[in-house]
């Protein structure tokens, strides 16, 4: 079997209650023994946070971007997080996929070139089936980009 597909999850603290809901929508993925989901929520308490998002993203072979204008507004997720997730999908090491969580200006951000989740980059709260309806589309896309990855990895 080849190596697991490391998957990192890229998004403002103060969008916690979205990205817990987020989360839950990914239990079924999290329960693949293929795949490992990883946050800052899973910093080891005593460890240098710096490092373990350093090092988490250089290992990540899918990089998630939970957009919103607290994402945008943040200079460490835009100076370190963002620069470094497009220079490995620059590279071809890893798929950065886009979730817009929240209407926001993101259309001149280095990733807006990149095909966004859900459907129609329509953000997750505005979905007129509703936000489950929203995460579920999400959720399906993502599949198929660990599909990919596992296909890349070989």
């Amino acid at each position: 079997m080849s190596k697991k597909v490391k998957v990192f999850t890229s998004y403002a603290r103060k969008d916690a209650e979205l990205k817990e809901e987020f989360d839950v929508h990914l239990a079924m993925v999290k329960r693949d023994p293929q795949v490992e989901i990883w946050s800052d929520e899973d910093i080891e308490v005593g460890s240098e946070w710096d490092d373990s998002i350093k090092n988490n993203l250089k290992e990540a072979d899918i990089i998630l971007l939970l957009v919103s204008p607290r994402f945008l507004a943040s200079s460490y997720i835009f100076d370190v997080e963002i620069k470094e997730a497009m220079e490995k999908h620059e590279n071809k090491e890893a798929f950065v996929v886009p979730i817009i969580l929240k209407p926001c200006d993101w259309h001149k951000a280095s990733f807006a070139k990149l095909q966004a989740l859900p459907r129609n980059a329509t953000p997750v709260t505005k979905w007129d089936e509703g936000m489950d309806d929203a995460f579920v589309n999400v959720v399906k896309g993502i599949k198929q980009v660990i599909a990919a990855a596992i296909r890349r990895k070989g």
